[in-house]
């Protein structure tokens, strides 16, 4: 058995244990996701914490702001300021409630920010009252998650296995959430492929987009696939929008522990809600939802449609069907000078509508 399969059944068997009963199954993923993400930064902070701590009670009333001594002191782009981690909470299980709000604030803004889209107040009072929130934190701290045991990589197929369970026990579809690895790969090698001169060479920045980002893993194996095989020392700025708050949140985290930029990725639709309008980038990969209806999005979309410097002035699709926005989404932040664009579609976009549909015109504008 693979190592994130390994620690799939083991997060799985704590879920079954303390929320059995308590919570329905396809309520699970709002508790375990966001405490995986929990237990993954107190593993990275857990060797500087003491540290963290003591800078925080020695700057909080010299200066108005602390965090910047923080950050530089400890060379990581976020903390926790509390004295409690998970782990730590045990000590005093009468008080486990209190503390647990003392740890949740203690952190910076930008995990705040990102722990704070799974919303765990209710559940968390929920397991309070019913005297599992101690038994849970207990469970979790059993499990080792820092990158020196699990990678950045396991972490995604972790994240990306559990986000299948929730999903199928949700009666949603599991390609919702991500995209299988093996496709992403392939995707990835033919979008970069025989571009090798435009890699290559010293000092060389590039981007790279994915406008329904999921849990960021087509960005991170396109940068990885691209370091690997072509250029070791370029540096590729990933970006990416994602409308699932829970998956969002999982990307963000993931890229603030590997060093990326996390203020990179945006939440909400791409079509309506653009977080990167007038944003132009090099290379663009993505697997947007098949024959989901844009019909919540539609007067915004139809709206920019008569508008010549708009996205979708080419033609709007039928609206069970948005997968060609998301191609004229990508489309309109092509470079002047050209860029890459690999996109994962079923067949419908290929053929569907008649001579003079929208579909039809936008294949034809296209083309």
């Amino acid at each position: 058995m693979s190592k994130f399969q390994e620690l799939s059944s083991l997060i799985w068997s704590v879920a079954d244990d303390v929320l059995r009963g308590l919570f329905k199954p396809h309520e699970y993923g709002d508790v375990i996701l966001p405490f995986v993400i929990l237990r993954r930064l107190d593993c990275v902070l857990e060797p500087r914490k003491d540290e963290i701590y003591r800078l925080y009670e020695e700057y909080r009333t010299k200066v108005e702001d602390p965090a910047p001594v923080i950050r530089s002191q400890i060379k990581a782009e976020f903390y926790n300021t509390s004295k409690y981690d998970l782990s730590r909470l045990k000590q005093d299980p009468k008080n486990v409630g209190i503390n647990f709000r003392n740890y949740i604030n203690g952190f910076s803004k930008n995990v705040y920010d990102i722990i704070e889209n799974f919303q765990l107040d209710k559940p968390v009072e929920k397991l309070l009252k019913n005297n599992r929130l101690f038994l849970l934190i207990e469970k979790f701290t059993a499990v080792d998650l820092h990158p020196n045991a699990v990678d950045n990589h396991t972490m995604g197929q972790l994240f990306e296995e559990l986000l299948r369970k929730f999903s199928e026990m949700s009666n949603e579809t599991s390609g919702e959430h991500y995209t299988p690895r093996d496709i992403v790969r392939l995707l990835v090698s033919l979008v970069f492929s025989g571009t090798a001169d435009d890699l290559r060479g010293e000092g060389k920045i590039r981007s790279l987009f994915d406008p329904c980002c999921g849990t960021g893993g087509m960005l991170t194996i396109g940068k990885d696939w691209v370091l690997e095989q072509v250029n070791p020392q370029i540096d590729i700025k990933i970006y990416g929008q994602e409308l699932n708050p829970q998956t969002y949140s999982i990307c963000k985290s993931d890229l603030l522990i590997s060093g990326e930029n996390p203020d990179h990725i945006k939440l909400g639709s791409s079509l309506s809600e653009d977080g990167f309008t007038g944003g132009k980038f090099d290379y663009m990969i993505t697997n947007p939802p098949f024959g989901v209806s844009w019909k919540s999005e539609e007067e915004f979309v139809t709206g920019e449609s008569q508008n010549p410097h708009g996205r979708f002035t080419a033609g709007t699709p039928r609206t069970s069907d948005g997968s060609l926005l998301f191609l004229q989404h990508m489309i309109s932040k092509m470079e002047d000078k050209g860029s890459r664009i690999g996109i994962v579609f079923n067949g419908s976009p290929l053929f569907t509508g008649d001579a003079g549909s929208g579909e039809s015109e936008i294949r034809r504008w296209i083309i």
